[in-house]
């Protein structure tokens, strides 16, 4: 069941603005044990929610290698998203009206510095295991960098230590298509959402891959000219998402993933950032990834001290992050008996 912290005082982000107060969503499965480390923290990528063993099936949940019967499992919604955390379709006290597109501009470190406070909310001094993947993993790193004595083990998959020029220009495309919607900035929930149906279509060609898409969404007509089976799944995929999220929210969090840098303020010089990043920290990467490609997760293992890399083999490129979970379950567990 999600909760609710409210925090009463002055919010500053990182670009200067100050939020006069939050509200951060979190879920918790299990019970902190006596000694207090038991604690699995669960970061959430771009369009996901604070409960972890909703949309990490068969990795996170009753029965599975994270298991709330052994852990206690915290999950915390990023703020500036649209499932519970303060962001843009939340109220502004100040005026009274909900914020839109005058939310600020956040970073992965603003959304860290939300988690740190419900950290010490909830009476959290270490936590045995952080985990995350895509986006899920920027704010994980950022934790390990910010706090590196109260994190004690570290599971990144399918992320890097800075957003690629890939990546910003993928972000940048989804947003031209909300931008292009004449709907998008008007003061009403549903603004930019056909913008929103069109990002979600280019982000799905980077989720998957040619090989996904050959295997699943051929036409077996040859004759057939027109409603392809790719175009439909695309179609499903974009509305489904516009049914659960906001426009205002995707554009701003691309924007959060775009300022990901894990040497931005501090020295500008990523390897010796990792370096400095005595963490012991499984990296996993899946070889048909487009979006995250395992070069990045090689260049992370190259140059932390204490890093163990594993390469999975699956068809389902960056979402095979929250589908090969029983190969993802089976190295992890390994790791945490080594």
């Amino acid at each position: 069941m999600t909760q609710l912290f409210e925090y009463q005082d002055d919010f500053k982000v990182e670009n200067g603005s100050v939020l006069p107060g939050i509200t951060i969503a979190y879920t918790t499965y299990g019970m902190l044990n006596a000694a207090k480390n038991n604690v699995v923290w669960v970061c959430h990528a771009l369009t996901a929610n604070a409960d972890a063993a909703a949309w990490w099936k068969g990795l996170v949940g009753e029965g599975c290698y994270i298991d709330p019967e052994k852990y206690f499992i915290v999950g915390a919604n990023i703020i500036g998203s649209c499932y519970g955390t303060t962001g843009p379709l939340s109220i502004n006290p100040v005026t009274q009206q909900p914020y839109y597109g005058t939310f600020p501009g956040i970073t992965i470190r603003d959304m860290v510095q939300a988690h740190i406070l419900l950290r010490k909310h909830l009476g959290i001094a270490s936590i045995h295991l952080l985990m995350g993947g895509s986006m899920g993993g920027y704010q994980a790193l950022e934790w390990a960098v910010i706090e590196p004595a109260v994190v004690q083990r570290l599971f990144l998959i399918a992320t890097s230590p800075s957003e690629s020029a890939w990546g910003v220009a993928v972000h940048t495309a989804q947003r031209l298509a909300i931008e292009a919607d004449c709907t998008w900035q008007q003061a009403h929930p549903q603004a930019g959402a056909k913008g929103l149906k069109a990002a979600r279509a280019i982000g799905m060609l980077t989720y998957r891959n040619y090989d996904t898409f050959q295997q699943k969404q051929t036409d077996p007509d040859p004759e057939k000219i027109d409603h392809f089976k790719a175009s439909s799944y695309l179609n499903y995929q974009g509305d489904k998402l516009v049914n659960r999220f906001n426009a205002y929210s995707y554009w701003l969090l691309t924007k959060a993933m775009d300022s990901h840098h894990l040497a931005r303020g501090r020295g500008g010089d990523l390897i010796r950032v990792l370096q400095q990043l005595k963490t012991p920290t499984l990296i996993m990467g899946i070889t048909s990834d487009i979006l995250c490609p395992v070069a990045e997760q090689q260049f992370m293992a190259q140059h932390m001290p204490h890093a163990t890399l594993v390469e999975i083999d699956s068809a389902f490129g960056h979402d095979g992050f929250i589908i090969e979970t029983e190969q993802i379950a089976r190295y992890l567990q390994q790791w945490m008996q080594e």
